[in-house]
C-alpha cells in the first residue's frame, strides 16, 4: 500500500470542512440546494465524518443550481477569502466541474503546476444533469459529454484505461489550438445538456469519466436533501443517499482493498498557513 501522511491528510480535511461550512452557509442563505456524494457521504454514514484517507469532497447541484451558482458567489459570498472557480476562455482549472477554493492556503497538484491559477485547497462541484431518454439520445448525449471532458479537462486521463489516454493524446495533437479546444468544449456543453422542458426519467454524472456515465439516478433520489451527522455538521445528501451509494459503491460499507486506501489528490506542495500565490514561481510557474 501507498503510505501518506496522515497528519497532512487530517489537516486537509479539517480546512477542507470549513469550505464546506462556509458554501453552505451561502447556499443556506439563497436557497442553493447541494448534496455532499462520493467519499464524504460514505464516510457520514461508515464513519460519521471523513473516511481517514479521503481528502476530498464533492459536491453535487444540480444543473440549475450549478449553473445559478456564480452568480450568487460573486455577489454575496467573501470573494476576498473563497473564489468560484471554472474553466473558461483564459484559465484552464484541469477538473471538468467548478471548485470553492481558499484564497489563504497552497494545494498545488502535479497536473496544474505550469497553470497561473488558483492554487488553493478547493471542495469540487458537479452538476447532476438530466439522462436523455431512448438510446440514440442517450448515445448523442453521451458523445457530447466525452468530447467536452476531451477538451475542458485538456489533460490525459489517470484512471480511464490506457485506450482513453492513447485516444486523448492523440486528440490533443490533431487539435494544438487553445482557442479550437474552447470552442469545441463550450459546443459540446450546450449540446450535451437537456433542456428542463425536455422529457426525461433520470440524472445522470455527464463530467465524471465513464462511470458516471453510466449511472442513472431516478428523480426521486434528489427531490430535496436529507440532513446527516459529519464531523462536527449535519450534511445533505440523497434523500435515498443508501440507494446511490450501493449503486456507485456496491457494499459501501465494506472497507475497499488496502491499495485503495490511500489520498485522491496528487499534490506537489502544500500549505495551510500561506496563499498559494506566494509560492508562484517557485512551486508553480516555476522560472
Amino acid at each position: 500500500m501507498r503510505k501518506y501522511d496522515v497528519e497532512r491528510v487530517r489537516a486537509t480535511q479539517k480546512k477542507a470542512l470549513g469550505i464546506l461550512k462556509y458554501f453552505k452557509s451561502v447556499c443556506d442563505a439563497h436557497n442553493i440546494r447541494f448534496y455532499v456524494g462520493s467519499g464524504c457521504c460514505i464516510g457520514a454514514v461508515r464513519n460519521k465524518g471523513f473516511i481517514p484517507w479521503d481528502d476530498d469532497i464533492d459536491v453535487f447541484l444540480l444543473r440549475e443550481d450549478y449553473e445559478n451558482l456564480p452568480y450568487i458567489w460573486n455577489k454575496y459570498a467573501d470573494t476576498k477569502r473563497y473564489s468560484y472557480c471554472r474553466t473558461n476562455e483564459t484559465e484552464n482549472y484541469h477538473d471538468t466541474g467548478a471548485s470553492i477554493r481558499d484564497n489563504n492556503t497552497t494545494f498545488i497538484n502535479k497536473h496544474c503546476v505550469n497553470d497561473d491559477i488558483n492554487q488553493g485547497l478547493q471542495i469540487d462541484l458537479i452538476p447532476l444533469d438530466r439522462s436523455a431518454d431512448g438510446f440514440w439520445p442517450h448515445t448523442k448525449q453521451i458523445f457530447w459529454a466525452m468530447v467536452y471532458s476531451l477538451f475542458n479537462a485538456q489533460r490525459l486521463p489517470d484512471n480511464q484505461g490506457k485506450m482513453t489516454r492513447l485516444i486523448s493524446k492523440f486528440a490533443y495533437k490533431v487539435i494544438s489550438s487553445k482557442e479550437t479546444r474552447y470552442k469545441l468544449w463550450r459546443l459540446a456543453e450546450r449540446k450535451m445538456i437537456i433542456s428542463p422542458n425536455a422529457k426525461w426519467t433520470y440524472y445522470t454524472e455527464l463530467v465524471t469519466g465513464f462511470k458516471g456515465l453510466s449511472l442513472k439516478y431516478p428523480k426521486e433520489f434528489y427531490q430535496h436533501p436529507q440532513y446527516i451527522d459529519f464531523e462536527d455538521i449535519r450534511i445533505p445528501v440523497s434523500t435515498c443517499y443508501k440507494e446511490y451509494l450501493n449503486m456507485v459503491f456496491g457494499d459501501y460499507m465494506k472497507l475497499p482493498p488496502e491499495k485503495e486506501r490511500v489520498p485522491k489528490h496528487n499534490t506537489v506542495f502544500v500549505d495551510f498557513d500561506n496563499s498559494y500565490t506566494k509560492y508562484k514561481g517557485i512551486h508553480y510557474l516555476k522560472k
